[in-house]
């Protein structure tokens, strides 16, 4: 592609993962076999926890949010992302473009800061128990799920902001499989320096600090749940934290993998399959994860099957 000025941009052209013809079909029914156990587990796991008057407690309303999350992963980037895979569409509108990296990352924002609230439920119902109602009341869980959701807006603005001020002059062509922020930084020929400074502060502010807040909850958890005697209940507690804890690893590792690396070993191909953790397996499986092993959401699942037979 000839080098052009970001005002000449009218869209971008996505590689996607690979271009190996033989790998097409099976990527694309990988994928849509993905996003239909996205959608349909965590569609549902909503519809459970909403109908469900034993479910109305502050830990399975915080799971519900999660799950409309990932929901929002599977809209943002499988639709495009199948199409780019079986047919030769590989456009993207500049605008596109730009909204599908503001969603992007204001729902990478609200799954950290949601992580971190449903690690904070855990600590206050295990090591406070009867201060649980208190503290985690109604109107603390809505403004604790209002601040993530107005702090994710507030970053992905910021990048969204940043990034399309840049100027686009090496190539139009994005070596990613949606619009992200290495691989358009990779086409600008702006100074990107400073911009790479806020990135650092954005995601230490937000990764970090949710990461600590997960980890001093869980130090004072298990302790608590060591000393809890009765082995039914102390086997509930460590399920519902494994689920937890399963579910951190696998998206904090590729995030922090990704963004809180220094540009200079940035390797677009090895990005692709990180992300892949956090924009597709992580939302397939956190269905899977949290209904699995939690007996009060197979209760639930039971009990709504009894009820339409």
């Amino acid at each position: 592609m000839t080098p052009v000025n970001h005002t000449d941009v009218h869209e971008f052209i996505l590689l996607g993962l690979t271009t190996h013809p033989d790998l097409q079909v099976p990527l694309f029914m990988a994928f849509l076999a993905m996003s239909m156990v996205t959608l349909l587990g965590n569609f549902g796991i909503i519809v459970l926890f909403r109908t469900d008057l034993h479910l109305h407690t502050p830990m399975y309303y915080f799971l519900s949010h999660l799950a409309f999350v990932s929901i929002c992963y599977s809209s943002v980037i499988i639709p495009k992302m199948l199409v780019q895979t079986l047919t030769l569409e590989k456009t993207i509108s500049f605008l596109g473009c730009a909204a599908q990296l503001c969603i992007f990352h204001r729902i990478i924002d609200i799954e950290c800061l949601l992580l971190a609230v449903m690690a904070y439920g855990r600590y206050v119902a295990i090591y406070k128990p009867l201060m649980y109602p208190t503290i985690m009341c109604g109107w603390m869980c809505w403004w604790l799920v209002a601040g993530s959701y107005a702090v994710g807006v507030f970053h992905a603005v910021t990048h969204t902001t940043f990034i399309f001020t840049f100027s686009f002059c090496h190539s139009n062509v994005i070596n990613h499989y949606f619009c992200d922020i290495a691989p358009l930084l990779a086409l600008s020929c702006s100074n990107s320096h400073s911009y790479e400074g806020v990135i650092l502060a954005l995601v230490s502010i937000n990764c970090l600090s949710t990461m600590t807040i997960i980890f001093i909850s869980y130090a004072y958890i298990l302790p608590s749940v060591l000393r809890i005697h009765s082995k039914e209940s102390r086997r509930k507690a460590f399920s519902t934290c494994t689920s937890h804890l399963m579910v951190v690893t696998t998206f904090y590792g590729a995030i922090l993998f990704m963004y809180l690396r220094p540009s200079s070993t940035f390797a677009l191909d090895e990005n692709k399959t990180a992300t892949l953790f956090y924009t597709i397996m992580t939302p397939t499986l956190n269905p899977l994860i949290y209904s699995l092993r939690n007996r009060e959401v197979k209760a639930a699942l039971l009990r709504a099957v009894g009820r339409r037979q």
